[in-house]
């Protein structure tokens, strides 16, 4: 006798048995299509299934034969703080027990476009919310309807019942920390995503112009052997390795996707490194104007790191930060100096690393019509590359430690060390100082200390952080902003960063924008 509570009728797989690789959709695409069936395709998040997303599903079902659903893949969800909510294998296995599904993937790139390349669908079901291209934040629509009509297919919209995961999730759910769930809900009183979207939109068409210390950074993966046999150390297995265009180069990345132009002033080794590695790994509207300094290197870090976790286990400068020589400083000035002037914002990431000079910084002041400045305390220059050599800025965004370095404060709370440290050694009216899983604080003189929640608590990767918050927020302060509402935007592309190991990617406006939405939805 059978269990009537695990049998099957026959004819109805299992749900695992429904979930396949996107190359077997595309196998099982092509033999449905060549016995004349057509095949529709719907894909998205799918975090939390509900009636908007049955009938979506209902209304491919009744266009075409065969229903495939694709998901994106945890790794490429901007969704907020602690999304998805369900693991990718979750979200196929709930999807995959609905009847009206035939199979279901889970996509592993960041974009439905090599999925439509492989299914080739005859029909691609979209939301409504997607029918007007101006309306979409990603701008993936256009890229999408190429790849299907490329391949014979059609876009269908549809029209039924809207909801949105996100909504019902920050609604019903308690999905965030009380302090942060708080926090968000003031914000979408105040206004919500659409005043920050605002915001976001004023600075797309406005000159950038960066300056500071160009950093190769190379990470080598390894795998741990144990303790050597008479060493007090760890042995290591090499496995194998990466290069980065840091420093100055990954900031600039960072702030292209958001403005029209870009314009890096940075120095390089005489001839260590050529130009070609590093202007390949620019983006197409950043323009690299490097002053050559003959005799020293470009800095360049390498940090090995163990493969499981991507925990740092040590870390080698090369590097020569000793003072340029007169022709060599007189050239930089000169150089900073007339690619500054016309910029809408001057942006100054200064590692500490031999590039800025009080020559320079002079020069910066005197010649920027809008002065952000970020000065790094790092294990190079620690304590001797302190924020308080620049006597005026527009904007300094630094983390708490180099704030308290600044203000020489180590114990008063960080508002304190704002508002009666730094205010009152340097000239500047926005500051936002980062505190890592305690948010940051942003300041202006008008306003006084806030404080804006972190939004993640999964950490990859930091390196490269807080060179994204500084890149992407000094325009917004530039354009007006309410400095709390740049520090929420700040906080949004912090916590994308940290999710990128070292700088295979950039923060780019679609994803951001994604984020922000999701968040305040």
């Amino acid at each position: 006798m059978g269990n009537a509570a695990t049998d099957k009728p026959a004819g109805h797989p299992a749900p695992h048995e429904k979930i396949k690789t996107i190359e077997e959709l595309g196998e099982i695409a092509r033999a449905a299509q060549a016995d004349g069936l057509t095949v529709a395709l719907c894909h998205g998040v799918f975090d939390l299934v509900h009636l908007g997303h049955v009938r979506h599903i209902l209304a491919a079902r009744n266009e075409a034969d065969v229903v495939v659903v694709t998901i994106t893949a945890d790794r490429y969800v901007n969704k907020g703080p602690g999304r998805p909510i369900f693991p990718e294998n979750m979200r196929a296995e709930m999807l995959a027990a609905l009847g009206t599904v035939d199979w279901v993937g889970i996509n592993q790139t960041s974009s439905a476009e090599p999925v439509l390349d492989t299914v080739r669908p005859d029909i691609y079901v979209k939301g409504s919310d997607y029918e007007n291209p101006e309306d979409d934040v990603t701008g993936k629509i256009a890229v999408e309807r190429e790849a299907v009509e490329r391949h014979g297919g059609r876009i269908v919209f549809t029209r039924d019942v809207t909801f949105s995961s996100s909504s019902l999730l920050n609604r019903y759910f308690d999905i965030y920390d009380p302090p942060l769930r708080d926090y968000l809900q003031k914000v979408r009183d105040g206004g919500g995503a659409e005043r920050l979207l605002k915001l976001i939109d004023k600075i797309q068409d406005m000159h950038v112009v960066l300056v500071g210390d160009t950093i190769i950074d190379e990470y080598q993966y390894v795998t741990a052997l144990g303790k050597a046999s008479k060493e007090n150390i760890v042995a290591t297995l090499l496995k194998n390795g990466e290069q980065f265009a840091g420093g100055v180069i990954a900031a600039a990345n960072h702030v292209a996707s958001f403005c029209k132009s870009v314009e890096i002033v940075t120095t390089l080794g005489g001839n260590d490194y050529p130009e070609e590695f590093i202007r390949a790994h620019v983006r197409p509207n950043v323009t690299l104007t490097p002053i050559r300094v003959q005799g020293r290197p470009t800095t360049r870090k390498l940090r090995y790191v163990e493969m499981g976790y991507l925990h740092k286990l040590f870390e080698v400068y090369t590097m020569d930060d000793t003072p340029l020589d007169e022709a060599a400083r007189t050239e930089i000035d000169r150089v900073t100096t007339e690619r500054v002037r016309g910029a809408d914002v001057v942006i100054v990431t200064d590692f500490g690393h031999g590039m800025i000079a009080s020559s320079t910084i002079d020069a910066l002041i005197a010649n920027s019509k809008f002065l952000a400045v970020n000065a790094q305390s790092n294990s190079g220059n620690h304590g001797y590359n302190l924020i308080t050599k620049y006597p005026r800025a527009d904007y300094i965004c630094i983390d708490a430690p180099e704030a308290r370095l600044a203000a020489t404060d180590k114990f008063n709370e960080i508002a304190s060390v704002i508002q009666d440290g730094l205010h009152r050694k340097i000239d500047c009216d926005n500051m936002i100082i980062t505190h890592g899983s305690f948010g940051c604080y942003p300041f202006s003189s008008k306003t006084g200390v806030a404080r804006v929640p972190a939004f993640t608590k999964t950490v990859v990767d930091t390196v490269g952080a807080g060179d994204a918050f500084l890149t992407i927020t000094a325009p917004l302060v530039a354009a007006g902003g309410n400095i709390e509402d740049v520090a929420f935007i700040g906080n949004a592309a912090g916590a994308i960063k940290v999710g990128i190991v070292g700088h295979r990617n950039s923060v780019e406006k679609a994803p951001l924008v994604k984020f922000v939405t999701a968040l305040l939805k």
